[in-house]
């Protein structure tokens, strides 16, 4: 079976290891196995170990997965892009500045 092939930016790849380490601290400090966390989330140990390497050929669905069985830290996710202000800035840009209402004559 041929490997994929992933174009991760190495920013974005220091990034997925912090996530990882940071599952695996997560996982020590509630002194959960990996055998049990990876039983919960339905995935083996050996991909366990991937997501706590920030391995970035692990599906998203699997970090979520691991996430919510460590105590539903998946909730997390839903802060992912939740104020992004790059995107209001460019979309502010864009908009059509209207014209002023005509003023009224007395």
């Amino acid at each position: 079976m041929k490997k994929a092939a992933y174009n991760i930016l190495p920013g974005t790849e220091e990034i997925l290891q912090t996530m990882g380490e940071q599952i695996k601290l997560a996982r020590l400090r509630r002194s959960l196995s990996a055998e049990l966390v990876a039983e919960r989330a339905g995935i083996s140990r050996a991909s366990l170990w991937k997501v706590e390497k920030g391995d970035p050929s692990v599906a998203m669905g699997i970090y979520a997965a691991v996430l919510h069985a460590l105590n539903n830290l998946d909730k997390d996710l839903l802060l992912v892009a939740r104020d992004d202000e790059m995107g209001r800035q460019l979309q502010d840009l864009n908009l059509i500045t209207k014209k002023r209402a005509p003023r009224r004559s007395e």
